[in-house]
C-alpha cells in the first residue's frame, strides 16, 4: 500500500541502485577508514552501552564496516546475535563467539554472506535484543530507511511488534545515505538514529 502522495516501487529501486553503485566505486581504504569512524561512534551510543544483546550483521563488499564493533561489543560482554538468512528470506539468527565462527554461506548463483556458524536459535531469537542494528542502503531526514529490497528485515521489524518489544532501532551507514526523502510504504517503521562517520541523527523527538 503506498503512502499518499509518496512514491514507491520503482523508484525505491532506483535510489538502492544509486546508492549501491556508490558503495562498489569506494576503494578497500575508503571502507576501512569509514568503518573505524562508525565503530568509535557506534560504541558511544547509550543503546549499545546498556545493552546485554545486540542483534547485528556481518557486512560484506562495501557495506559500512560492522566486524570491528562486533568484536567490540562482544569484548564488553554483550550477547550479539547474528542472522543467518532461510529459503523464504526470513532470518533464523545464532550467536557470535568471534571471527573464526562465521561461514561463508552462499544464497543462490551470486549472494555470499557470512553467517554464524554454530547453533540455531529460530527467528524469534530476535525479540531478545535489546537494540537491532538494521542493515540499509539510506535513511531520510523522518528516520525512514531504505533496505535492500529482500524484505527480510521488514519480518523482522513485524515480528518485534507481534512481540509486543521495543529495541532500540539503528542503521549504519555513510554520511551521503542520510537524504531528504525516501519512498515508504504504510508498514514501514522509522529507525530511532543513525550513525555515520562523522555524527550520530536521532528521531522521533530523540535530538541529534
Amino acid at each position: 500500500m503506498k503512502q499518499p502522495g509518496h512514491p514507491a516501487g520503482p523508484d525505491k529501486r532506483t535510489l538502492r541502485r544509486k546508492f549501491l553503485t556508490a558503495r562498489n566505486g569506494l576503494t578497500d581504504d575508503d571502507v576501512r577508514e569509514c568503518a573505524a569512524a562508525l565503530t568509535a561512534r557506534a560504541l558511544g551510543l547509550p543503546e549499545l552501552a546498556r545493552a546485554r544483546t545486540v542483534a547485528a550483521y556481518v557486512s560484506v563488499g562495501g557495506e559500512p564496516g560492522t566486524p570491528a564493533l562486533l568484536d567490540a561489543l562482544r569484548a564488553r560482554g554483550v550477547r550479539v546475535l547474528l542472522p543467518a538468512l532461510l529459503p523464504d528470506n526470513d532470518l533464523d539468527w545464532g550467536v557470535y563467539a568471534g571471527e573464526g565462527s562465521l561461514s561463508h554461506v552462499r544464497h543462490g548463483a551470486r549472494t555470499v554472506l557470512l553467517e554464524p556458524s554454530g547453533a540455531r536459535l529460530g527467528p524469534d531469537a530476535v525479540t531478545a535484543a535489546d537494540a537491532v542494528l538494521l542493515p540499509g542502503v539510506a535513511v531520510d531526514t523522518r528516520g525512514m530507511r531504505l533496505g535492500r529490497g529482500g524484505g527480510s528485515y521488514d519480518r523482522v521489524l513485524a515480528r518485534l511488534e507481534r512481540a509486543g518489544v521495543r529495541p532500540a532501532l539503528l542503521v549504519l551507514l555513510y554520511d551521503s545515505e542520510v537524504v531528504g526523502h525516501v519512498p515508504g510504504e504504510a508498514h514501514d517503521r522509522p529507525v530511532d538514529a543513525v550513525v555515520t562517520p562523522s555524527g550520530v541523527r536521532r528521531f522521533g523527538g530523540g535530538g541529534t
